[in-house]
């Protein structure tokens, strides 16, 4: 500890004139002072640093604990984005990812082996071709994601929250689905009724599986509101007409005849399960016209709801 030099040789030199009896303890004094001054300074300079350095710490704990919570919510489940057009059938265990096209937001969540066990969306708004790139058949993609068990002859790759209600086409909005109910059965009656009243609200699909391993899910339970009230459709992932008959619930089969012009057979009226058949809800020009319908289809023909009459002028296939 080194001592003012200044301060002892005026000290000292005070101490002389005064006497030279008190020039020690002034002397003393004086050096102890001095002392505890500096003592004080570097003690000061110690606490200041201590507190900086926790400050720091505090701060770096606070960014990597937002970072964790951004990465993984509350539920346990890990948030990741998946481009809504990957064809990948493969799905990361215990995520969640948005399957909403646009900025729309539905959440697709999986099971600790990856299988899509649930899709939520707080409001499902319709597709809208006039400001939406959309193919002619009414597909935000050209494809959908090949999960394991589309490659059957009998199941569609099913979409969970179809196109024509903004849901995507990945992995996360896929599942091998029994072709006849997704086209013609209770998932076709779902979505058309959501598309008839506009949207839905507190929409929830959950997706249970006969064991750990498939990707073909067993059931499918829907909850949602539309127009003010709630509604909950629950069946299984098998062809409906072949339930149907296995429960006795269809009548005796008739003798199929055989047309005796070449002529197309007219569907009945309102039976859009005949015209759709892609199943995707929309009726094409060219499917209309397959099924032996002749152009234009004006707005007060029944075929003309599930058309897209792109121009407004309430006539398609002009």
């Amino acid at each position: 500890m080194k001592i003012n030099k200044k301060i002892l040789f005026f000290l000292l030199s005070s101490s002389l004139a005064l006497g030279a009896c008190s020039a020690p303890t002034d002397v003393t004094n004086a050096t102890e002072n001095s002392s505890q001054t500096e003592l004080a300074a570097e003690s000061a300079q110690i606490d200041t640093s201590i507190e900086l350095e926790e400050k720091e710490e505090q701060s770096a704990e606070a960014v990597q604990s937002e970072e964790k919570q951004t990465e993984a919510s509350s539920d346990g489940y890990k948030t990741i984005t998946v481009d809504g057009s990957n064809m990948s059938g493969y799905r990361e265990p215990n995520v969640r990812v948005d399957i909403g096209f646009g900025d729309r937001e539905y959440w697709g969540f999986t099971n600790e082996t990856g299988q899509l066990v649930r899709v939520i969306a707080d409001e499902i708004i319709l597709q809208d071709d006039a400001t939406e790139s959309v193919t002619s058949d009414g597909r935000y993609y050209s494809d959908e994601a090949k999960v394991p068990g589309v490659e059957s002859s009998t199941l569609d790759e099913g979409h969970v929250i179809a196109d024509s209600l903004g849901g995507v086409s990945n992995a996360y909005n896929i599942t091998p689905q029994d072709s006849v109910l997704n086209r013609h059965g209770d998932q076709a009656y779902m979505e058309r009724n959501i598309r008839e009243a506009g949207g839905a609200t507190d929409f929830e699909a959950i997706i249970t599986y006969p064991d750990a391993e498939t990707h073909i899910p067993s059931k499918y339970n829907y909850t949602y509101t539309i127009l003010g009230n709630k509604v909950v459709d629950e069946y299984e992932n098998v062809n409906p007409d072949e339930y149907n008959e296995q429960q006795g619930l269809t009548g005796a089969e008739k003798e199929s005849v055989e047309p005796e012009s070449a002529e197309p057979i007219i569907p009945i009226e309102g039976d859009m399960s005949t015209v759709d058949t892609n199943g995707n809800g929309t009726v094409t020009i060219d499917e209309a016209k397959s099924a032996g319908y002749s152009m234009p289809i004006t707005s007060d023909h029944w075929l003309y709801q599930y058309m897209r009459d792109t121009d407004k002028d309430g006539m398609v296939g002009e």
